[in-house]
């Protein structure tokens, strides 16, 4: 007889039945880039950008959730819909915008891996080479379901960083008003930070992941609202642990006067002093967690919208012969990334903060189409974008755009 599953495992059991894309995107946007964009904002301004974070959050609920609609409703990624709507030349903009962003993300995640395991005194030459075989096998040799729950199961490192920030003893008054109160400074390193810090939140590829996610699931329109539903609580889930990052750097570094860091290592080691070794430790753990999800998802963001461009076979877990440019530029961004993240002496902050400045330029390409398509009636039917859905998603993207305008002003006149 079987013995019977108890009532606990059971709950815990459907609950990660529930979790998907929607989880998995908005997680791999906590990144390497990510982790040190939030540490550089939290050693400047302490809590001063958290008001930032709710609006940022609101964005992104809307924008996954938009994403994973039409993939459920039209059964198909977001590059096949602007091949097929907008023509193979706005295709192949969107396609080389992606690339260009995408592969620089994806070193710098590898890059992260390197650094999360030399805190444990492990070298990168080593633990980068393992890593990079280990997530290909997972990619390539698996399929999509098992794959899933691969990447599920990284989103649990994250849970490090609420309890770092608890062990730096942060005035949870003085979070509390930060959240509510918006303090904004005119300096440009303030500008730089605030667009990296909405590029590394809401990244082109977690959308382009999230839509032929949705799309290799299986989900259909029946499927909508627990797909949307999901999507929209990644987001906040994702955002919170963001906040917990900036709260445990602001309440060490900013309070102790240091307001630069190298890297996200570096930003763990420096709460050692201040909020103990374990918190030195959880800060690496959470790391090691978030650059080995991101450096899974990239490669698989970037393979679906060159295929989709191209109108090829797609899809995780398909062989070489099925799937011979899904699998290739897989392999390729694996391998470059590798290559270059074990190179000694590369300059990591300044590789991981400017290609999140990259990510908040390129971002408005990705999000204007997105909205366009979501509010087609001939694309989507009674589930386009209408209301204040779509007036918050117009927004979204003018605001976006307006930054990386600005962000490129700045750059220009050297302000």
């Amino acid at each position: 007889m079987a013995a019977r599953v108890p009532d606990s495992l059971r709950r815990v059991l459907a609950l990660f039945a529930l979790l998907g894309p929607g989880l998995i995107a908005a997680n791999a946007g906590n990144d390497a880039g990510g982790i040190a964009t939030y540490s550089q904002v939290g050693a400047k301004y302490g809590y001063g950008l958290l008001w930032m974070m709710v609006l940022i959050t609101l964005s992104l609920a809307i924008i996954q959730a938009m994403a994973a609609r039409m993939g459920a409703v039209t059964g198909k990624g977001l590059a096949e819909l602007i091949r097929e709507n907008y023509g193979i030349r706005w295709s192949a903009f969107s396609t080389v915008a992606v690339l260009i962003a995408n592969l620089g993300v994806c070193i710098s995640e590898f890059v992260g891996i390197g650094a999360a395991l030399q805190l444990a005194g492990l070298p990168a030459q080593v633990t980068v080479p393992i890593a990079a075989v280990g997530i290909w096998f997972i990619i390539v040799r698996g399929s999509y379901r098992s794959a899933e729950k691969v990447f599920i199961g990284l989103t649990l490192p994250f849970f490090a960083y609420p309890i770092a920030a608890i062990l730096a003893h942060p005035d949870w008054g003085d979070v509390g008003r930060a959240i509510v109160e918006p303090r904004i400074h005119r300096d440009s390193a303030y500008l730089l930070l605030f667009v990296a810090t909405a590029g590394t939140t809401i990244t082109p590829y977690m959308q382009l992941y999230l839509q032929s996610a949705v799309v290799e699931r299986g989900v259909r329109v029946e499927g909508i609202k627990k797909e949307t539903r999901e999507a929209a609580w990644g987001a906040v889930f994702a955002d919170l642990i963001a906040a917990f990052i900036i709260i445990a750097t602001g309440a060490t570094l900013f309070t102790h006067g240091i307001h630069d860091v190298t890297s996200a290592s570096d930003a763990a080691k420096a709460l050692e002093p201040f909020a103990g070794r374990y918190a030195e430790a959880l800060f690496g753990i959470g790391l090691l967690g978030a650059s080995l999800l991101a450096a899974a998802i990239l490669p698989i963001a970037t393979s679906y919208v060159v295929s989709e461009s191209l109108g090829l076979e797609k899809g995780i877990g398909r062989l070489p012969r099925e799937a011979p440019v899904f699998v290739a530029i897989i392999t390729a961004m694996i391998v470059v990334a590798t290559l270059v993240a074990i190179v000694p002496g590369i300059p990591v902050i300044s590789l991981l903060i400017g290609v999140q400045v990259v990510n908040g330029v390129l971002l408005p390409i990705n999000l204007w189409f997105i909205w366009r398509l979501s509010r087609s009636v001939a694309l989507m039917g009674e589930h386009r974008n209408h209301g204040v859905i779509d007036v918050l998603t117009a927004a979204t993207v003018l605001f976006s755009g307006s930054l990386s305008l600005i962000l490129v002003v700045v750059t220009l006149l050297g302000l």
